[in-house]
């Protein structure tokens, strides 16, 4: 009884500082600050797949789990190569 309250709680925690989060991706100074916005909204989605699949006593949610923080990971990796490079794909073309 004590789990599934605190996983309520949990889960209106989680959806409130998405909500923040959102409000932070809008109004960002920076592109920086509106991409690591998008990475705690990630993560804040994989949280929330992780307490459903706990309040439902499955193991289902664990490919959108990885799914999720992969893909949030690739797109913080991006937009970081991105800030050093000026561009996500560099090809040299001077190898062979």
């Amino acid at each position: 009884m004590i789990l599934h309250v605190s996983i309520y709680i949990s889960l209106v925690l989680f959806g409130i500082s998405i909500i923040l989060f959102l409000y932070r991706v809008i109004k960002g100074f920076f592109l920086a600050d509106r991409v690591l916005a998008l990475d705690c909204i990630g993560i804040a989605l994989v949280s929330i797949a992780a307490l459903i699949s706990m309040m439902q006593n499955t193991p289902v949610f664990v490919d959108v789990l990885l799914i999720i923080g992969l893909l949030a990971f690739i797109g913080t990796v991006s937009y970081a190569r991105f800030e050093e490079k000026g561009q996500v794909i560099v090809r040299d073309r001077t190898k062979s």
